[in-house]
């Protein structure tokens, strides 16, 4: 089996190759007709190229059509892309950099970005592209790289603007950062210096004096909160500095009454923000009222400007652009609109190289010098308000161009050396901006140039640690930035204990008999299987499928339809392309990986079927032949001694450990059960990706949790506890969760599950979910990716929703098929085959091979599942299956799997 899979993986046609093909002519696009599709080669040293479609289906054909050949992945299929490439020239990535055999890492993959038309600005695809149907005027991207969860970072470096335009990006601008040694500032030690040069734990006053520096005490708030949004000493400076007397010497030198320092009135009001107190009531002040009141000119009635303004706009007696971004910051994060002329006073800023100067000039005056320090900041708040698009992508392109080759930003356009607060804010700005490796490799000089106290020094050989240099390296370094450490944090739902059944009470939860139907529906299962949205393709989506049986295992609506699934895969059926369950898992090449292996485990075992000889194959064997003994640095192979080998999320490590623990190997699954402990953050959750940075994430936390709960030991129940914990603090006022698609179904039908371990505790938040999710099921049964996203039920998320609803534990899911038999189906000769006759295989081309458009399973960025990219189920997406908590005080015995 081997040779034969390495032998498929060098074919085109078995990765999902495509043929070059003639493109319409891209005039023929129009604002109203076709779509334009660009693909940016930029990492591989091309040209940002793109091409047409006049009568588009899908963002798939679009890329055909418009003269770009595709490649698929060995183990995803023809719907995940792998490698694209321009008429009949190289495709890309090329097989010495990627294989294409697995799904390709997070950080190196092709990413899906549209706008419709009038955008201006990219959205992160959520639905792969065999799944979107692209509009007229619609313009989409490829980039290749990396994007989070979201799709908030990784943008494309050229605006839609550019696509419709025809405009060539800047080749100026690099697609890459300059190639720096990894680093790492050190928070916790700029937490210590800056604490240590505080008087009386309050306030920073200049050497020699007693009199407070409000300005750098300011920055010391900001600097502590960087590192920790709760602390406590950041909260007893915000409380000095809200006293009457210090906010009227500092904000109010004209008298309590009088027109405040605008510097003053914006930093003390984000000092407010950034330590949870309110802006509106400081120090005996509404800061933010005051600070709309006197934007210049006030409302004199006689049309001249007033004394202290330079023009329109002007927040008065500021003087400089530090003080104009950062009350737009301010107001903003308030929810208070600021006024129109405010914010377009910071455009007014930018200089013809798209840097912004530190100075309030007049509008169209000569001498504009861009500094690194003052874009960053006024990218910054021009990203909060919002509507600047154009303005942003010059800015963003002069800081990748003004970078210099150490990493750092200079204080000015011509300065040769980096500067730490030029650098801090450059990196800052990047990070929100999307370009997340440009300001790593800052954040790596500031590494080098921290000093062994823990502060910074205002220039590059500085030895002599500052308040001002420290903070803007403390928010850089911890990989925030201001308009983010002073936004109003989410506040965790009200804890509260009634008990919540297992199994959703009528009425309080989604129709789950319905959305079985919907998933049972032969255009959408066909001869025991799922396909990708790609009608005929004969190419069966065995991760999907089996999402599909684990629903239908916990609901136990259609027991025959769930044997029916089983009986395909565990008897050796094939797809319309000759691929069975093994060709997915890839058991017996040096491609398994615990993840697939996992999942199609405990399929087996949820169903009363021998793990260890399904479809043929040892998968509980191949598990512990899996288990990494070290680190390697092979793509990601293993990550870590513990680590399934190619297990490159939490969610399938997850599925390896729990296949073992479930298959009673205790023993073998020791070290990977131990790793995956190891993953979870202090918070309480765990993050998505392994081997990579990442976030913390509701799904992988579920799905962790579930896997650990099964270990009885303290400390793996203490764990998690601390994660129900956190997942629960994640839940929306409307019950959803956060996910890789927004206002996630999928993420709340795995914290139903999650949180049903531990249900007389958090019964409210359960009911809340299940609450969201019924409000997201449509008529024919089926469920929408996310609310407030595209309408129209989606077959991955519907799997997903209708297990996850019913709160049953997925390391205890059984379900007795016995006395059932499967679905007559058509065979190869023309028959029928069923009961225990030998199972169905099918031809290429077989009928009904798509889902149409009720399958969008694929991952938004790539045509990818979900998880895939985002490692919320990496192309093992798990779907809805919560676990009964295995805890002695919580555990509820199930019935026959319901």
């Amino acid at each position: 089996m081997a040779a034969t899979l390495l032998t498929c993986a060098a074919s085109v046609a078995f990765a999902g190759g495509s043929a070059p093909a003639s493109a319409d002519p891209i005039e023929q696009c129009t604002a109203t007709t076709g779509a334009i599709v660009a693909v940016d080669f930029g990492p591989f040293g091309g040209a940002l190229e793109k091409g047409c479609d006049t009568t588009p289906t899908t963002g798939y054909e679009l890329l055909q059509t418009a003269g770009f050949t595709l490649q698929g992945t060995v183990h995803d299929g023809p719907a995940f892309i792998c490698r694209i490439g321009k008429g009949t020239g190289t495709q890309y990535p090329t097989p010495d950099r990627e294989d294409c055999v697995l799904t390709p890492q997070a950080t190196a993959y092709w990413s899906y970005w549209t706008a419709s038309p009038g955008q201006r600005k990219w959205s992160y695809s959520q639905q792969g592209a065999m799944a979107r149907s692209p509009k007229p005027g619609d313009v989409e991207a490829w980039v290749y790289g990396g994007t989070d969860i979201a799709g908030t970072k990784g943008k494309p470096s050229f605006t839609p603007d550019d696509v419709r335009g025809f405009t060539t990006p800047d080749p100026t601008v690099p697609t890459a950062p300059p190639k720096v040694p990894a680093g790492a500032v050190d928070v916790r030690a700029t937490t210590r210096w800056v604490t240590g040069a505080l008087t009386d734990g309050e306030r920073v006053v200049d050497e020699g004096s007693t009199t407070p520096n409000h300005f750098l005490t300011t920055e010391a708030v900001f600097a502590l909160a960087a590192a920790d949004r709760k602390s406590p000493v950041a909260k007893k400076i915000a409380d000095f500095l809200a006293t009457p007397a210090q906010t009227d010497a500092y904000a109010y030198p004209a008298g309590k009454d009088g027109i405040p320092d605008a510097t003053a009135a914006a930093r003390l009001a984000l000092v407010a923000e950034a330590t949870g107190k309110d802006p509106r009531a400081f120090g005996g002040h509404d800061l933010l009222g005051d600070l709309v009141k006197y934007a210049c000119p006030r409302d004199i009635g006689d049309g001249e400007t007033v004394e202290g303004c330079f023009t329109k706009g002007d927040f008065r007696t500021t003087g400089q652009a530090e003080a104009q971004a950062m009350a737009v910051i301010a107001l903003v994060n308030a929810g208070v609109t600021p006024p129109a002329g405010s914010v377009a006073r910071l455009t007014f800023l930018q200089c013809e190289d798209g840097g912004f100067t530190s100075v309030l000039i007049r509008p169209g005056a000569e001498g504009c010098e861009s500094e690194a320090g003052s874009t960053g900041l006024i990218a910054l708040a021009l990203e909060r308000a919002g509507g600047h698009e154009a303005v942003l992508q010059k800015a963003r392109n002069h800081l990748k161009r003004s970078q210099l080759a150490t990493g750092a930003w200079p204080a000015v356009h011509y300065e040769t050396t980096g500067n730490p607060i030029a650098t801090g804010w450059a990196a800052q700005a990047l990070r929100a901006l999307g370009d997340e490796a440009f300001a790593d490799a800052g954040v790596s000089w500031l590494s080098k140039r921290q000093l062994p106290s823990g502060g910074f020094g205002f220039a590059e050989d500085d030895t002599e640690s500052r308040v001002y240099p420290t903070a803007t390296a403390a928010i850089a370094g911890a990989g925030t930035d201001l308009a983010t450490l002073t936004a109003k944090p989410a506040e965790p739902p009200t804890p509260t204990t009634p008990p919540t059944p297992t199994t959703p009470p009528p009425g309080q939860g989604p129709d789950v008999k319905k959305g079985v139907t919907y998933l049972t529906a032969p255009s959408r299962l066909v001869q025991g299987r799922f396909y990708e949205s790609r009608p005929g393709s004969g190419f069966a989506d065995y991760g999907l499928t089996i999402d599909g049986a684990y629903a239908l295992a916990a609901t136990g609506e259609d027991n025959a339809a769930l044997r029916n699934i089983v009986d395909f895969m565990d008897k050796g059926g094939k797809d319309g392309t000759g691929r069975g369950i093994h060709e997915w898992t890839l058991v017996g090449t040096k491609y398994a990986n615990g993840g697939s292996l996992g999942k199609a485990a405990v399929l087996a075992q949820s169903v009363g079927r021998d793990p260890r000889s399904f479809g043929g194959q040892d998968l509980i064997a191949a598990l512990a032949k899996a288990t990494c003994q070290a680190k390697t640095t092979t793509r990601q192979e293993c990550a870590a001694k513990g680590n399934y080998a190619y297990a490159t999320s939490v969610f399938k490590q997850s599925l390896g450990v729990m296949a073992q623990l479930r298959a009673g190997e205790k023993a073998a699954a020791a070290e990977p059960a131990a790793y995956l402990k190891s993953l979870q953050d202090p918070s309480g959750a765990w993050v998505s990706l392994i081997g990579e940075p990442s976030g913390p994430e509701v799904d992988s936390t579920a799905m962790a949790a579930m896997t650990v709960d099964l270990l009885p030991d303290a400390s793996s129940q203490a764990a998690v506890d601390k994660a129900l914990a956190w997942l629960a603090a994640q839940q929306k006022e409307d019950g959803g969760f956060p996910g890789a698609s927004g206002n996630s179904v999928n993420s709340a039908a795995l914290a139903v599950q999650g949180l049903s371990l531990d249900a007389a505790t958090y019964g409210a938040q359960i009911a809340k979910a299940r609450a969201f999710l019924a409000g997201q099921q449509n008529a024919d049964g089926g469920f929408n990716v996310a609310k407030g996203g595209q309408t129209g039920s989606d077959l991955r998320a519907s799997t997903q929703a209708v297990g996850g609803a019913t709160g049953i534990s997925f390391g205890l899911l059984t379900r007795d098929l016995t006395g059932t038999t499967p679905q007559p189906l058509p065979s190869t000769s023309g028959g029928s085959s069923g009961g225990n006759g030998s199972p169905v295989i099918v031809t290429p081309g077989e009928n009904g091979g798509g889902a149409g458009s009720s399958a969008s399973g694929p991952l938004a960025s790539t045509g990818a599942q979900v998880g895939a990219l985002a490692a919320a189920a990496a192309a093992l997406t798990l779907g809805g299956w919560a676990l009964t908590r295995a805890a002695k005080r919580r555990r509820a015995t199930p019935g026959s799997g319901a």
